[in-house]
C-alpha cells in the first residue's frame, strides 16, 4: 500500500490572492447586478443608496485588478506550481498526455485519473482562458468607469475603446462575462470537490493551508 507524503504546493501569495479575488468577484457580482437593475433602498434621494453600491462596487474592482497583477507577478516568482508554464500544458508532451488522459477520465472513457501535485493539464489551461475573462473585465469595467472623466487618465488610456465599441455593446459585454465566470465558478467548486473525494489528496483544503497529501510513488 502506498503511503501519502505531505507536500507543500500553494505558497502565501498564491492562497492570499485566490481569497482575495473570491471576495472581490462575490461582491463585484452583487453590485454589479444591482447597477444593472438599479433600486432604491432609501427613504430619499439623499441616502445615496446606489452610490454607495457603485462606490463599492468600484473599490472591489481595484481590490480585484491588484490581485489579479500579483497573481500574475508570483507566476514569475514563486514555486514550479504557480509557475506560468503549467497554464500551457500543450507545450510539451508529457503534459499533452496528461492533458488527454483527464479529458477521457471526465468524459467517462477510463476509470484511471492522472495524478498530479499542482493543477491537472485541463484545469490549468482552462484557467488561463478564465485569465482572459479577467482582463476582459477588467478593461471592459475600466473603461465604462473612466467616462464620468473624459479629461481624466483613465479616459486617456481606454477612452479609444468607446470608438470602436458602443457604451451599450461595451455594457453587454461586461454583463456578459460576469455570466460566463459564473459558470465557471460552480464548474470550479464542483470538479474541485470532485477531485477531492477522488484523488483524496486535501485539493479544497490546501487553499487554506497550502498542503496536499499525494501518494510517494
Amino acid at each position: 500500500m502506498s503511503q501519502l507524503k505531505i507536500i507543500y504546493v500553494w505558497e502565501v501569495p498564491v492562497r492570499v490572492t485566490h481569497w482575495l479575488n473570491v471576495l472581490a468577484m462575490t461582491t463585484l457580482c452583487i453590485t454589479g447586478l444591482f447597477i444593472g437593475h438599479p433600486l432604491s433602498f432609501g427613504e430619499s434621494a439623499s441616502a445615496y443608496t446606489m452610490g454607495w453600491i457603485r462606490f463599492i462596487h468600484f473599490t472591489a474592482a481595484y481590490v480585484f485588478t491588484i490581485g489579479l497583477a500579483a497573481r500574475v507577478y508570483w507566476s514569475f516568482a514563486g514555486n514550479k506550481y504557480s509557475n506560468w508554464r503549467t497554464f500551457f500544458p500543450y507545450l510539451n508532451k508529457p503534459d499533452r498526455k496528461r492533458m488527454v488522459a483527464t479529458f477521457r477520465y471526465y468524459f467517462f472513457l477510463d476509470r484511471r485519473l492522472p495524478h498530479v501535485v499542482g493543477h491537472n493539464a485541463v484545469a490549468a489551461s482552462s484557467y488561463f482562458l478564465v485569465f482572459l475573462l479577467y482582463v476582459g473585465m477588467i478593461v471592459s469595467g475600466f473603461t465604462l468607469y473612466s467616462e464620468h472623466a473624459p479629461g481624466g487618465v483613465l479616459h486617456s488610456l481606454l477612452g479609444w475603446i468607446t470608438t470602436l465599441v458602443s457604451n451599450q455593446s461595451l455594457r453587454l459585454i461586461h454583463h456578459s462575462f460576469m455570466w460566463l465566470l459564473i459558470g465557471f465558478v460552480i464548474n470550479h467548486v464542483y470538479s474541485c470537490w470532485l477531485m477531492d473525494i477522488k484523488e483524496r489528496g486535501g485539493i479544497i483544503s490546501s487553499m487554506f493551508s497550502g498542503y496536499k497529501s499525494v501518494e510517494e510513488d
